[in-house]
């Protein structure tokens, strides 16, 4: 019986355990990690449903302007990124390593390709080119984070910056700078007096254009999170970043107690020989000479790069300076 059992050859025995060990390798890469990267991966939900993103991600395009400021902050590496959109202020627009996608209206969507990213952080100006990031780059999640329409715009800005806190595993930075926006909205609210009338206005080649409640991408939601009272109401205004085309007269006849500004110039044109502060235009308005947001200083302007950053730290610095206003007037 013994004799007539034969021995298993060698090379045998070698493929036998290589396929083995190749099994157990697949096995291990099927087993909730990145194929590509070996990393893990979580689950978060942006405007456009669940999407599964690299946690942290290793190579990140950066196109929403409200996300440029956090993302600096909390010194998460771009491989490229709308530069030409970042305000001066924004640390990324001194490094080279950066490849700049270029503005909104000319953008280089290759360069996202070249940045072979694991993470597309789209949105805002961008938003228009969502359908081309993707098929350019179909391995890579296009989170979209935009605040959504019928949504209260405060909430819609935590959320971003929470999401973006699991994404980058930056949670408490997240918790704290949602905290302070909190803290900033506190104030106004407390200081706020339902009786004084409120007008938004922005200006622009020497303009001055009204800022409807309610309505529009700065000023205007600024309104539903105070419950502002407006100084006026018009039919069918519009959400156009340069304001209604409503005249000074109509502005003054309102006579609002507070003024609201986002000079739109100071972001993008600031450097130019024309340029007029939004602060000079108000001011040599003889129309508004005598209303009494005029007459008692009660101007409150956003800060200067607001035009081009508008992310959560705008804000919990606008209301930070808008609290302080109240403060002194209460």
């Amino acid at each position: 019986m013994l004799s007539s059992i034969r021995p298993v050859p060698a090379l045998t025995i070698i493929l036998s355990s290589a396929l083995l060990l190749a099994g157990c390798s697949s096995s291990d890469q099927q087993d909730g990690a990145n194929p590509s990267e070996g990393g893990a991966t979580i689950e978060v939900e942006d405007n456009n449903g669940t999407q599964t993103v690299n946690a942290p991600p290793e190579s990140v395009v950066a196109l929403d302007n409200r996300t440029f400021e956090t993302l600096s902050d909390w010194g998460v590496e771009l491989s490229a990124g709308a530069v030409s959109l970042m305000p001066e202020t924004n640390d990324y627009t001194q490094d080279d390593s950066i490849l700049d996608i270029g503005s909104h209206n000319e953008p280089d969507l290759e360069s996202i390709v070249a940045a072979e990213p694991d993470l597309v952080i789209n949105g805002q100006r961008f938003s228009q080119y969502q359908d081309d990031i993707t098929d350019l780059v179909p391995d890579a999640p296009a989170l979209v984070l935009d605040p959504r329409e019928g949504e209260p715009f405060d909430s819609e800005l935590k959320r971003q910056t929470e999401v973006l806190g699991e994404v980058f595993e930056k949670q408490d930075e997240a918790a704290q700078t949602t905290d302070e926006f909190d803290s900033a909205i506190d104030r106004v609210g407390a200081a706020y007096d339902e009786g004084d009338t409120v007008m938004a206005v922005t200006t622009s080649g020497g303009e001055i254009g009204y800022l409807a409640p309610g309505v529009g991408r700065t000023l205007g939601p600024v309104f539903d999170i105070f419950g502002l009272t407006p100084a006026l109401e018009v039919d069918d205004a519009s959400d156009d970043h340069q304001g209604d085309d409503i005249s000074v007269e109509a502005i003054a006849d309102s006579d609002p107690d507070w003024i609201l500004v986002m000079d739109r110039d100071a972001a993008v044109a600031a450097d130019e020989a024309e340029y007029e502060p939004a602060e000079d235009i108000l001011s040599g308005s003889e129309a508004l000479s005598g209303v009494t947001a005029v007459e008692e200083e009660q101007i409150v302007h956003m800060p200067a790069d607001t035009y081009t950053n508008e992310g959560i730290q705008t804000y919990t610095e606008f209301f930070e300076t808008l609290a302080d206003a109240l403060e002194e007037q209460g």
